[in-house]
């Protein structure tokens, strides 16, 4: 961790001073302003410098309108705040970066993670239905992702949050490495009602690859929806660094319970989805654990591999990154889970979770989230201010699910 902050502060300071050289023929003191580098020690930028193993580290640029900074420029520094899960707004005079500081042990055990019991109600012996996913991904990525870390976002307003009147609660956590950009992993749990597992990683954009992406869900225990996908950031596969369609098919072969279709009710299936996506609505538990958990672990790693086999390209960042964003942008306005999100633990937190975590390289429009519908339609849950009942389970208290009601919230 000593070693990773140190080297983001490096690039961060590399980047002042190439800004500073571009402003320096017009400026005047006043127009470029470092401040704070709130850091254990003011040598953080010495060759041997030491740093704590919980670092808070910031960085303010102010520029006022008579300086301005070259295209080149302006997409390093976007690069470098991707790889922080931050993004750039062109039009603000002041930018933010904070480097990670939660060592992996404390992020990944933060709220009582792994959960053995539920908050809500449940009549199973084992009530987490979906927790061996989140332990063997994690266990998973310690043993084979390079650099691996973690920021913040674990022990932020975004980690936790609880219902206790509906008893559910949701847990989230944020990683990094030398082959993903970001790795983000949510838990919800309300008992019996609702258990769901939600993940995406997103390639470093050095790697022009599709994004891996996992949900999860189960309502009552009774009515159960999977989907797996590597998403494609362009429409035709041959765009990508490499095809991947063609590695994915044997695996989806051999997983009949795996091999629906899902409907165009919230997301175009032509737009970030592949032709070789793991879909399933099921009534039988048993699929969890046998071939939904086979699957889901053989695509994970098959994901991992694709990476392992392509070579960086440093050149086409700027352009990966841009389809990452499009990505998020497309998911954060159409993610039927944001209204569960809103009526269970309010819009405002809602607001943050979707553009400033899930979606993290959206473009926020004005007026903030918007809500679009769920459960089979008619406004999110709790219209009139009131949560959703059942932990924000759709088939709650006896309601009959249509065939396309299960996919509303499912969170790319």
């Amino acid at each position: 961790m000593k070693q990773s902050c140190h080297s983001i502060l490096q690039s961060i300071y590399s980047l002042i001073c190439k800004v500073y050289k571009q402003l320096n023929s017009t400026m005047k003191p006043q127009h470029l302003l470092l401040f704070p580098l709130a850091i254990s020690s003011v040598e953080a930028f010495a060759p041997h410098a030491q740093l704590s193993s919980r670092v808070s580290s910031s960085l303010n640029l102010r520029m006022d309108s008579e300086g301005g900074l070259d295209r080149d420029t302006v997409k390093s520094i976007e690069r470098q705040l991707a790889k922080a899960n931050l993004s750039l707004n062109p039009n603000a005079h002041v930018f933010e970066i904070d480097a990670p500081s939660t060592p992996i042990h404390e992020a990944e055990s933060a709220h009582g993670m792994p959960w053995s019991d539920t908050i809500g109600d449940s009549e199973h012996d084992e009530p987490l239905l979906y927790m061996p996913f989140w332990e063997w991904q994690l266990e998973h990525m310690k043993s084979s992702l390079t650099n691996l870390q973690t920021d913040d976002s674990a022990l932020s307003e975004f980690g936790y949050n609880e219902n206790l009147d509906k008893k559910a609660r949701i847990v989230s956590q944020c990683y990094k490495s030398d082959e993903y950009r970001k790795i983000r992993m949510t838990y919800y749990d309300a008992g019996d009602n609702t258990q769901v597992f939600n993940s995406v990683w997103y390639p470093d954009p050095k790697y022009n690859l599709p994004v891996l992406g996992i949900d999860l869900l189960a309502f009552n225990r009774k009515k159960y929806l999977a989907i797996v996908d590597f998403q494609p950031l362009y429409d035709d596969e041959s765009e990508h660094a490499a095809t991947f369609e063609h590695r994915l098919a044997p695996i989806k072969d051999q997983y009949d319970s795996l091999k629906g279709r899902m409907s165009s009710k919230f997301y175009d299936e032509t737009q970030f989805f592949s032709q070789q996506m793991l879909f399933a609505r099921f009534e039988d538990e048993k699929v969890v654990g046998g071939d939904l958990f086979s699957a889901f672990k053989r695509y994970v790693m098959m994901h991992n591999r694709l990476i392992r086999e392509n070579e960086p390209d440093e050149a086409n960042q700027d352009a990966v990154l841009d389809r990452q964003r499009a990505y998020d942008t497309y998911s954060a306005e159409r993610d039927p889970a944001t209204g569960l999100f809103a009526s269970m633990f309010s819009k405002d937190w809602a607001d943050g979770y979707v553009f400033d975590f899930l979606f993290s390289l959206s473009e926020r429009k004005e007026g903030g989230l918007q809500i679009p519908p769920m459960f089979g339609g008619g406004g999110p849950p709790g219209a009139g201010g009131k949560p959703p009942s059942g932990g924000g389970n759709p088939f709650a208290n006896g309601a009959k699910k249509p065939e396309a009601k299960a996919e509303a919230v499912v969170t790319k």
